[in-house]
């Protein structure tokens, strides 16, 4: 069977880490599947095997190993997400608040929880369109990012909010606490993002004729503070990674996002385990009533600590 490789230095801000807690951050995976995946010999540190309680070693070469999974033995589990809310129901969408550590949807190698399993198990009917496994979806977060989404629950409101995502017209803002001040404080980040040329579970800005895909991010300063500055970013386009790629790109990558280049020393004395970036408001024109509806969120409890340490200098 084929694998997914995944490859890196592990991070000074790493060193003395457990693998399991290590992994977890670097590659966006559940500390249960690092441990399953070290147990079956899928990691290696410096080519030799490591298990789950080891502990990482600044500038090792750690190999992740990946089975790969087939699409169709991907089903959807009906299992409580804790923390997540719904913030608006009704007979034809659900908005929620999706804390971190949750995906939108079952993907191959993802064995945590799901906005779409926490809603099943809540006993929400949700459409039957699109991808089985992706039921109701017309739009993601990272596992690593909270904030809003909306899931369909009619076939009516499906086929609407899809093409209302597809032709711009849902207003999604979120927050950021960037790195150092992004100079200008206010302004667009318009670049092609596509898989990453070396490691294709990352994302990068790459030129259209070698595969990107336009991108386009506004961003504005909400506040400076001495290491970061907190930004209101508004998306034009839905990239995977669009906020993170382009923040990094800038070379003001999200706070805690080690992937893309994040200082490990800053996120540690924040107690970050995460990106900071947050979807804290959602408007769309409701399928049924064609009102425009609008939605918020308020900052999750580790960002809300991360901020006031950063307001602190």
């Amino acid at each position: 069977m084929s694998s997914d490789l995944r490859a890196l230095p592990v991070p000074d801000g790493l060193a003395g880490e457990r693998v399991d807690a290590g992994l977890a951050r670097l590659f966006g995976l559940s500390r249960t599947r690092v441990a399953e995946l070290a147990a079956a010999g899928c990691v290696r540190m410096d080519g030799a095997a490591a298990g789950k309680s080891d502990r990482l070693v600044a500038g090792a070469w750690l190999e992740v190993e990946l089975p790969a999974v087939e699409p169709a033995g991907v089903e959807i589990v009906a299992e409580p997400v804790p923390g997540m809310k719904v913030v608006h129901d009704d007979e034809h969408l659900v908005v929620v608040d999706k804390p971190v550590g949750v995906a939108a949807h079952p993907s191959p190698g993802w064995t945590g929880p799901t906005v779409i399993g926490g809603l099943a198990a809540a006993g929400f009917r949700i459409s039957t369109s699109g991808a089985a496994e992706r039921a109701g979806v017309v739009h993601r977060l990272d596992v690593g990012t909270s904030g809003l989404m909306v899931v369909a629950k009619s076939e009516r409101a499906y086929t609407l909010l899809k093409r209302a995502f597809k032709e711009r017209t849902v207003e999604k803002i979120y927050h950021a606490l960037v790195q150092g001040h992004p100079d200008p404080s206010r302004g667009t980040v318009d670049a092609p993002i596509g898989r990453h040329p070396v490691h294709d579970w990352k994302w990068a800005v790459i030129a259209e004729d070698a595969g990107g895909k336009a991108s386009v991010t506004h961003y504005d300063t909400l506040e400076a503070f001495r290491a970061a500055s907190l930004l209101t970013i508004k998306l034009e386009t839905g990239r995977t990674h669009q906020i993170r790629v382009h923040m990094s790109a800038l070379r003001h990558p999200c706070a805690g996002d080690l992937t893309y280049g994040a200082d490990p020393t800053l996120a540690e004395r924040l107690g970050l385990e995460r990106q900071w970036l947050h979807a804290v408001s959602l408007g769309f024109e409701h399928p049924d009533s064609g009102d425009w509806v609008e939605f918020s969120s308020d900052y999750p409890d580790d960002l809300a600590r991360a901020l006031q340490v950063v307001s602190e200098g």
